[in-house]
């Protein structure tokens, strides 16, 4: 029998020497306590070094993949296929089956042989010879910490640890930088306010305070490197009929020196910022195409590191750097934000106030998508960030102009889309549908016929008293001819309106009729 070892100098094949003691798996131990106990059970055959780590790298890889190397493969073509009617003992079953397969050898994996591959480890020294055990030990190490690379696909390039420092530093820098002006504004200000005014830069006021001193020293000094000509004049001009107090050369001299502490912090936090750039293209490439390096690098500080930044949905990418007015919304029922850190980016910040919800949504969608890109996968090209911010900014344009396009694809072809018209079919219910009784009844009571009767005489008596003032009022027989005439239409009108009553029912006639019977009864009963 046959056994295939692999250590991380190389792969070793040893002959086995006395295989019925191989029979008592429990016991088996006892035959390896020694490194002369060990050689009367198994002999090295041959032994296959690797020639740099990226061999034993590729080998290991292969072999927890349960693949066969190429260096493997010819290893065991030569010095296995001439035994080719032994078998041969294998570590992993999966890579013995590979083997079958290919080699047609046939492989053998049990109990038996994990205890015996135990042994072979713990007299690995005594069974190889040439291997010092210190050698062993840096390369097992070695290639220990080249294969947990390779699993975790861990580069040193990507190590946002960096980016998160920078980012804080730059911040606090641009803090000093400005208490840093503003204090030598107001300094110096005392001596020559009126180049606060003139020289709107804070680098090149420090720059020109810092070469010319007191402000009588304007007049004879070149400051044209500094100032353009226009500017220069104004500053000399300004400098003679100054309203400055005068200070001593000491106040100067500590004006210049802060000056210079103000110079240097602004030169290197631009260093800084170019080297944040630099990494920010090497860690996330698309998230920086995306949003820019500086709010790319403010949502991995605030974060913690990329992969927890690729962890978050698009609507936590939205809102990081809001979570105080979104939980003061939340518990003053109020309108939630609609963007965070992501407000500073530049897609954002070209919109109109109406357009900026919809663009950071859209921007916080496609943005969570390159950063997982960028902290998962492999390749480290800025395309994916150029296409996705192509499409927001086609998206960007179209929300301008208002128009209805598809947006996916290239964002170029129109959208056929028909007009949409709302037809419910809800049903308005009809309440007449409920009794089938009339509305109103088709009898008529009597108080009723009596109210209408009395309405129609109060109507007569008003239009007589009408008539009769009038004659009063006016003399004459032409007069009367009139009158006469009036009092025929009026009761023409009046038998219209009459008539259009409508009659009163006959029940109340023959009601009135029995109690006229009934009156004449009594009067004939008492008589």
């Amino acid at each position: 029998m046959l056994v295939l070892f692999e250590t991380a100098a190389g792969y070793a094949i040893f002959k086995v020497l006395n295989e019925k003691k191989l029979q008592e798996v429990d016991s088996l131990w006892k035959e390896f306590e020694t490194p002369e106990k060990a050689n009367k059970i198994v002999k090295l055959k041959h032994f296959e070094k690797f020639q740099d780590t990226t061999e034993a790298l590729a080998a290991s890889t292969a072999l927890v993949e349960g693949k066969l190397s190429k260096n493997l493969k010819k290893i065991l073509k030569k010095i296995v296929a001439k035994d080719a009617h032994e078998q041969l003992a294998v570590a992993d079953a999966k890579l013995g089956g590979v083997i079958k397969d290919k080699l047609n050898l046939s492989c053998i994996h049990s109990p038996m042989v994990t205890e015996l591959m135990r042994g072979i480890r713990s007299q690995i020294e005594g069974l190889i010879t040439g291997l010092p055990s210190r050698e062993m030990a840096a390369m097992c190490l070695g290639l220990a910490h080249s294969l947990s690379r390779y699993k975790l696909k861990f580069s040193p390039d990507k190590v946002d640890t960096m980016i998160i420092q920078a980012i804080s530093l730059l911040d606090d820098l641009d803090k000093e930088l400005n208490n840093y002006i503003m204090r030598c504004r107001e300094w110096y200000g005392w001596h020559f306010p009126e180049l606060g005014k003139i020289i709107t830069d804070n680098l090149t006021y420090c720059k020109c305070v810092r070469k010319v001193g007191d402000r009588s020293n304007f007049a004879a000094s070149d400051v044209s490197d500094i100032l353009p000509e226009e500017i220069e004049e104004d500053v000399k001009a300004a400098a003679e009929i100054s309203m400055g107090t005068e200070v001593s050369e000491e106040d100067i001299n500590n004006i210049i020196h802060l000056c210079d502490q103000v110079i240097e912090i602004s030169e290197y936090r631009t260093q800084l910022y170019d080297y944040l750039k630099n990494r920010m293209m090497a860690i996330a490439p698309n998230l920086t195409v995306m949003v820019g390096e500086l709010v790319g690098a403010r949502l991995i500080a605030h974060a913690g590191s990329l992969l927890n930044l690729a962890k978050h949905p698009a609507s936590t990418v939205q809102l990081l750097g809001a979570e105080k007015a979104l939980f003061r919304a939340l518990k003053t029922k109020r309108d939630t934000p609609k963007f965070g850190l992501i407000y500073h980016a530049s897609l954002v910040g070209q919109t109109n106030t109406k357009n900026k919800g919809k663009i950071s949504r859209m921007l916080a969608a496609k943005t969570a998508l390159t950063i997982r890109y960028d902290a998962l996968g492999e390749n480290t090209s800025a395309e994916m960030g150029a296409e996705n911010r192509l499409k927001v900014e086609t998206r960007l344009r179209l929300l301008e102009e208002r128009g209805i396009r598809r947006i996916s694809g290239t964002g170029k072809a129109l959208a056929r889309t028909d007009k949409y018209q709302n037809k419910s079919e809800v049903k308005i219910f009809d309440p007449s549908g409920d009794s089938t009784l009339p509305a109103v009844s088709k009898k008529r009571k009597i108080q009723e016929v009596e109210e209408q009767d009395t309405e129609v005489a109060v109507k007569a008596k008003k239009f007589k008293a009408e008539m009769k003032e009038e004659t009063t009022v006016e003399d004459g027989e032409p007069v009367k001819k009139k009158k006469k005439k009036k009092d025929k239409q009026k009761q023409a009108e009046e038998e219209e309106v009459l008539s259009e009553q409508p009659p009163a029912s006959p029940t109340v006639e023959n009601t009135e009729k029995k109690k006229k019977k009934k009156k004449k009864m009594k009067d004939e009963d008492e008589d």
